[in-house]
């Protein structure tokens, strides 16, 4: 196995366990509605997107070139939300509480405490439904089968949510 294939199964565990204890129970605040709000612009969105988004994220939504090899600092490069990344495998809660948050907040609130997310909080800069819409945005740009399966992991945090 290769340095590489190491460190990219060690990410996917990273985040797949972090996924799992946010969802099952993180201790900060959780969104007013736990999935995208029927009233999200796609238009303001992909206005939003490239105000605040894209400078990391790509104009085109292709993430910073080698995304999956950490850099000097230990965090990972940002990912793509195009459909070569692994953002619509995880549900709207999640989405928007990392966005909101942060990735740091959002991994030590579910117990992952040695991964250094470069993902910074934007609760002070945008607000609650001015992140709906820029998710809905991404949401957009992705196939259908994707979107379904992002719907679906979207009713299955509800389930274990009760909402």
């Amino acid at each position: 196995m290769t340095r590489s294939h190491i460190l990219t199964f060690g990410f996917i565990l990273i985040v797949g366990v972090s996924v799992l204890a946010f969802t099952l129970g993180a201790t900060f605040e959780k969104p007013n509605i736990a999935k995208q709000p029927e009233k999200s612009s796609v238009e303001a969105g992909e206005m939003l997107y490239a105000e605040n988004c894209a400078s990391c994220h790509g104009v085109q939504l292709e993430g910073e070139p080698n995304w999956r090899s950490p850099k000097d600092d230990g965090s990972l490069p940002a990912p793509p939300h195009d459909r070569t990344g692994h953002t619509w495998h995880h549900g709207d809660a999640l989405l928007f509480n990392y966005t909101k948050f942060g990735g740091q907040a959002a991994l030590e609130a579910s117990g992952v405490t040695n991964f250094n997310s470069g993902m910074p909080s934007f609760a002070d800069l945008l607000s609650d439904q001015e992140i709906w819409d820029i998710l809905a945005f991404i949401k957009s740009t992705w196939p259908e089968r994707m979107r379904e399966t992002q719907r679906g992991r979207t009713l299955g945090e509800q389930m274990e949510d009760g909402t």
